[in-house]
């Protein structure tokens, strides 16, 4: 174990085409100017009287500071940097709330205008299901999206998520639907989605995740 304090660092997952890792503080700035200018943000992050591209780069910096000075084992974001050939390409996060209990996840992503449309979007969405369904023993993942954002209801539909119901809420000025799906353990493993993701580093993380009591046993 290299990272002894925090072994979440050591982490890793691939795919054929990718490797995901937890973002460091390098991978944070080079993510924060790459973040593409469509992909929408925390409506309730704190903003700053400054440019509104540094402005966008202090929300999503802000947003990895808070993920990892607030980890709780029963309540975490683990955000991924995802990269194509050694190159950074955009994120992938799982989270989990009130884990070691409910044992569902959810998932949010982003990629770089250029590594769209290639299907790595739903490469990024399989490593960490099968992180989540795999070492993590998880029952349930559950993700939502804007009724417009085809791209990521594809990728979920695709990796066999199903319907969960739809909810208004407030869309910038206005208000918009939300697509809630909901992916169960057994379609995932039915599903055989893990297959060819392979994970490294996970053992010494399990503390984190609030499963130390389960390996114990």
């Amino acid at each position: 174990m290299s990272h002894p304090g925090w072994p979440l660092l050591d982490l890793r997952l691939s795919t054929p085409d990718l490797e995901l890792r937890p973002a460091t503080e390098a991978d944070q700035l080079a993510l924060a100017a790459l973040l593409p200018d469509d992909v929408e943000l925390d409506p309730d992050a704190t903003t700053y009287a400054v440019g509104a591209r540094d402005g966008r780069a202090a929300v999503i910096l802000q947003g990895f500071w808070k993920a990892l000075g607030t980890w709780r084992p029963d309540a975490w974001q683990l955000d991924l940097a995802v990269r194509a050939g050694g190159e950074l390409i955009g994120v992938q996060t799982l989270e989990g709330t009130d884990f070691p209990r409910l044992r569902t996840v959810d998932s949010a992503s982003w990629l770089a205008t250029a590594a769209r449309g290639r299907g790595l979007g739903k490469q990024m969405r399989r490593a960490v299901l099968a992180l989540a369904f795999g070492p993590l023993r998880a029952e349930a993942a559950v993700t939502s999206a804007w009724r417009d954002n085809h791209g990521s209801l594809g990728v979920s539909r695709a990796l066999g998520y199903r319907p969960n119901g739809e909810r208004r809420h407030r869309r910038g000025e206005g208000v918009d639907t939300m697509v809630h799906l909901l992916l169960t353990r057994s379609d995932w493993l039915a599903g055989g989605g893990a297959d060819g993701v392979r994970i490294t580093g996970v053992e010494a993380c399990l503390p984190f995740f609030g499963l130390a009591a389960e390996v114990a046993r």
